[in-house]
Parts: C-alpha cells; sequence; structure tokens
C-alpha cells in the first residue's frame, strides 16, 4: 500500500495500490507531497471524513507489448467513480470536481537507462523482421465523411453530453480509432484483415441540431420492421438530439419529386411500431436522381434516411454522389431492408426474424393437415428469392419438416436420389411429408419445361415463376399417374402474411439499434454509409460494399450440414456430379 496527499483533495488521505513500487518509487516522491511505504494489508491511516465520498483511487502500471507498438509503460493515476463525470456536477461535494484521464509515460522517462525495445515479428526463417512498417494486413474499409468535399464545416459539441439518460454511461462517445474486424476467426500469423468503422455516438457534431431538417423515405417490399424503423429515427432525433423538423416521403423514391410528404413527430409515430407496413407507403422503381436532389436542395433537408433493400441502397449511393458532386452538406444514411436476409456484411437483416417466427404458423399448419390424412403431402413456399435463409432456418426451427428446398441447392424429380422417390419413401415410412421450399428453388428446372418470360418488376428483378404450384402439380401427376396412389395434397403460401405482420421483440430492439446507428452516424458527419451488426457489433460500411454481391446460403458451411442432418433429405448431388 502506498499513502499519498497530493491529489489535490483537501484534508483526505487516500490509499492507492502500487504495482512495483520499487521501480517508481523515485518517480512517486516527485510527483507527490507525501509519499509512505505501509504493510499491504493494514488499514489505511485515516478514514474519510465526509459521509458521502465516492471516490476511489487506483495506480495501475501495465506494459504494451503487442506486434505494433513500442512496450511504453501506461501510468494511470485515476478517481474512479460509479457513474460519468458529468453526474456528479450539481451535487455539493462535487463543485470544484476535475477528471484527470489517464496518461501513458514512456518507459524510458520513467526508468534511468531504460531504452525501449520493439516487439518483433518473425519471417519465414524465423529471424526478426526488419518491416518496422508492417501493419499486419490492417485494412480499413471507412466511410466518406462532410469535410472530405467541405473541409471548412464547423463542429459542434454533441448534445448528448448533457443527457441525463446518459449520465450515467461511462463511455458515451465511440472513440475516433474504434473499428469492428470483419472476420473474428483467424489462424496466428493470418492478416489482420478488413475493418469496419464503429458505429455510435461521437464528441463533435457537424450539424446544429435547431438547423437539421432530415427526411425519411422507404423503397421496394415490405417487411417486418419498418414502421419500428420510422419510429426511432424520429424519435431518436427528437430526444437524443433535439431535432423537430422531419418530412415523411410517401411512395418511394418518386415521392421526393411528386411532393409528396408528411411531418412527422414523436407523438405521430408513437404506436405504429405495433402495426406491420410502413405509414410512409412504398413503391418499386421511381429513382431519378437529379430530380431527387433537387428536391432535396429545394425543401432544405440536411439529413437523409434511406429504408429499403438491394436496389434501394444503389439508389441512396446514387444520391450521395450527387450531393457530394454540388457540394452540399446533406448527409445521406442507408438503412438495408430485405426479408430474405441476403444483404452482405451485416450479419442479418432486420425483419428476418419475424419472418422465420411467422413461418412456423403455416409449417405447423402443413404439418398438421398432412399428419390427418392418408398419404399426406404438404408443401409450404416461403419468400427467398436468390438465397434461401428464411426456408432453412424455418426448417432448422421446427423439426417437423422432411425436406427443405433452396435456390442455392439444385434438386431433380425423378430417377435415383430424386425428389419423388424421397417422397415415397416417406410416406411408407411416416404416412405424410412435409415440403418448404423458398421461392427461388429449382427456376432453371421450371424454366425447362415452362414456357419461361424474362420480365423484370420495376426494381429490376426478374418475375419468378410459382415453383410451388408447379410442385404440387408434379407430385400429384407422378403418385396418381405413374404409381397408381392418391395422395392428400395441401399447399400453403403463407408469403403476404409473413411480409405484412408487426416485427417480433427481437427485431424491434434490433430495429431501434440500426436506427440510433444511423442517427449517431449522420450528426457525426458521415455520409453515403448504411449500418449493420458485423459481428454483433454495429459498423458504418460503405453503401457499395453490401450491394456488390448477395449473401446466400453456403452449401459447404455447418448450417446447411445441420439443416441435412436434421431432416435426412437427398443432398441431389449425384445427377450434377
Amino acid at each position: 500500500m502506498l499513502n499519498t496527499s497530493g491529489f489535490g483533495w483537501n484534508d483526505v488521505h487516500q490509499c492507492v495500490t502500487v504495482e512495483a513500487p520499487d521501480i517508481l518509487e523515485e518517480y512517486l516522491k516527485c510527483n507527490f507531497q507525501t509519499c509512505t511505504i505501509i504493510p499491504e494489508y493494514t488499514h489505511p491511516p485515516k478514514p474519510l471524513q465526509k459521509p458521502f465520498h465516492p471516490f476511489q483511487s487506483k495506480t495501475t502500471f501495465s506494459m504494451d507489448l503487442s506486434l505494433t507498438s513500442s512496450p511504453n509503460l501506461h501510468f494511470s493515476r485515476t478517481k474512479t467513480l460509479p457513474f460519468s463525470p458529468r453526474f456528479y456536477k450539481h451535487l455539493p461535494y462535487f463543485t470544484n470536481f476535475t477528471y484527470n484521464k489517464p496518461k501513458t509515460y514512456s518507459t524510458k522517462s520513467l526508468i534511468t537507462g531504460y531504452c525501449p525495445i520493439r516487439a518483433q515479428s518473425l519471417n519465414q526463417n524465423n529471424t526478426p523482421s526488419d518491416d518496422d512498417d508492417d501493419d499486419d494486413g490492417f485494412v480499413l474499409e471507412d466511410v466518406p465523411h462532410l469535410t472530405n468535399y467541405l473541409p471548412d464545416l464547423p463542429t459542434y459539441p454533441n448534445p448528448l453530453e448533457y443527457s441525463q439518460a446518459y449520465a450515467i454511461v461511462k463511455n458515451t462517445f465511440v472513440s475516433p480509432e474504434d473499428v469492428l474486424a470483419y472476420q473474428i476467426v483467424v489462424q496466428k500469423g493470418s492478416p489482420r484483415g478488413v475493418h469496419f468503422r464503429r458505429a455510435g455516438p461521437r464528441e463533435k457534431v457537424y450539424f446544429k441540431p435547431e438547423e437539421v431538417r432530415a427526411c425519411i423515405v422507404t423503397c421496394g417490399g415490405l417487411c417486418p420492421g419498418i414502421n419500428t424503423v420510422i419510429r426511432e429515427i424520429v424519435c431518436g432525433l427528437n430526444s437524443m438530439y433535439g431535432v423537430n423538423k422531419i418530412l415523411g416521403i410517401e411512395g418511394g423514391y418518386r415521392g421526393f419529386y411528386s411532393r409528396n410528404t408528411m411531418e412527422l413527430s414523436p407523438k405521430i409515430v408513437n404506436d405504429i411500431h405495433k402495426r406491420g407496413g410502413t405509414i410512409l407507403q412504398t413503391s418499386r422503381g421511381g429513382h431519378d436522381t437529379n430530380k431527387i436532389v433537387d428536391n432535396i436542395q429545394d425543401r432544405g433537408i440536411n439529413q437523409v434516411y434511406i429504408i429499403g433493400g438491394d436496389g434501394t441502397q444503389k439508389g441512396a449511393a446514387a444520391i450521395y454522389k450527387e450531393v457530394e458532386k454540388r457540394r452540399l452538406h446533406v448527409a445521406v444514411a442507408g438503412i438495408p431492408k430485405t426479408i430474405d436476409n441476403d444483404i452482405a456484411v451485416i450479419d442479418k437483416s432486420f425483419g428476418f426474424d419475424t419472418a422465420v417466427e411467422e413461418a412456423q404458423r403455416a409449417i405447423n399448419a402443413a404439418h398438421v393437415e398432412v399428419e390427418s390424412v392418408e398419404n399426406g403431402v404438404g408443401i409450404v413456399k416461403l419468400m427467398g428469392r436468390y438465397s434461401g435463409f428464411i426456408a432453412m432456418f424455418a426448417t432448422l426451427a421446427s423439426r417437423d419438416v422432411d425436406c427443405c428446398l433452396i435456390p442455392e441447392s439444385p434438386f431433380y424429380l425423378e430417377g435415383q436420389g430424386g425428389l419423388f422417390e424421397f417422397v415415397q419413401q416417406r410416406l411408407k415410412e411416416n404416412g405424410h411429408v412435409v415440403i418448404v421450399l423458398a421461392e427461388g428453388a429449382g427456376q432453371d428446372y421450371l424454366s425447362g419445361s415452362v414456357n419461361a418470360t424474362e420480365e423484370k418488376d420495376a426494381s429490376g428483378n426478374r418475375l419468378l415463376l410459382d415453383i410451388g404450384l408447379w410442385l404440387t402439380q408434379k407430385i400429384k401427376d407422378h403418385f396418381t399417374t405413374v404409381k397408381g396412389v392418391a395422395v392428400n395434397l395441401k399447399y400453403i403460401d403463407p408469403t403476404y402474411m409473413i411480409r405484412a405482420v408487426p416485427s417480433n421483440a427481437s427485431d424491434n430492439i434490433y430495429c431501434t439499434l440500426l436506427a440510433q446507428s444511423a442517427i449517431h452516424g449522420a450528426m457525426a458527419g458521415y455520409t453515403g454509409f448504411t449500418v449493420g451488426p458485423v459481428n454483433s457489433r454495429h459498423a458504418y460500411i460503405p453503401i457499395g460494399r453490401v450491394t456488390e454481391a448477395t449473401n446466400v446460403v453456403k452449401l459447404t458451411d455447418r448450417m446447411w450440414a445441420r439443416l441435412l442432418a436434421s431432416t435426412n433429405q437427398p443432398t441431389f448431388l449425384n445427377k450434377h456430379e
């Protein structure tokens, strides 16, 4: 123990724990009025005089031996508080309170004659590498910032610094150096890889709250949770930053130049999270970059929040580019939306959990139906244009499914190892069978037997043929005509029922985090970004990164293997090997 009375507290002696006092005794004596070594387990020499004083002092030393920094000795003398320092500003005992942040001192300045060394990595010959500039393969895929083209923008203190709700948070603001690793499973010696900037509030903002005029637009298909995101953007801007001017753009992108808007306030959006759909209405297509940005200028909008899927985010990127070209003080933030969970980089999209949960109802209904009749065959078609995540997760959660068909896994009907043979086997064993298929499954197989067209919707997506009805008819014809066996077919398509439901508890929380992350990013001056969780931590991601590829089920991953083990269905590889 080290008894000190030089921390600036009148009439109060403090006891601090010191590691390695023999090394730093001389340094400590020079910096404290009194320095007395006390046996480690004795009581402090003098109790605190005041009835309430939560200070706890601690002096600690640590040495950083990472490959990318010199082994400096970190000396920290802190006054530890249970809450953030500003929590105590209005209390009588803390009127003259100042908070000292930890400091780092070089070992050379503390220990006479000791020179810092650098921990070196080894090359292939097991000899130290001479490359001092090696960053171990660290890559930061950063997002644009308003100061990239408006370098003289002023900054303002973040209003959260004075927020009562955030007063108990020890680290209210995210450090500019905080990043998130894209790959967290690595091997020794492998590159550190790609990183993204961590989402969250910054200490300085680039907008005065009273000058913010924000807008929100929803595009594309419906998805559980859209109304929750709208609500949390409005309430977050208002409660955290004091923003009162928020517009809702009605009818998707074309609403910008059709002048369809509505004023949004916390009172208006108070209970919309309990409803499905979107109160702003939505549409596909209608994107005209120049008209949209012209309207943003005319309305004096300086924050744009865009909720939508792959095509919508590409439109958001185009809007950001035009805003940058015109050098406008406008932040463009995207919130990725797709019920199929097919957006790359992020862990999952909002509404996905709700969709899987609702899909259980359809699967359970199909199972009850086919279990109650002889030779019952139930077919449930779920969403999944290019990826089969909903079908796969719903199958794993149900445990009543006999076969799951997704776009990533080709299948065939006839012959050994085909679907017909598997259905016949299950009918013989159990007397019924349940098949779950994603809407995009078997499209190549289907187009060969049906006159397929290359029509596309307004978003540019190819119109799919109805695999559910086609497969239902094929199974019925095969067993009735070829096998002479009567089957009771039950076909359920809950697609629009699932899209229209409100988000569940899990998605509500997720939507809140997405909305608040987008708000913090826009207020901090970031633009042309989208938000989402990367390895369970929210990050700011360049829009182009999430639109360059589609997230699909990997048939070589363990999750698909778990499904095969659960259903015992064929892999359908024999005919394609």
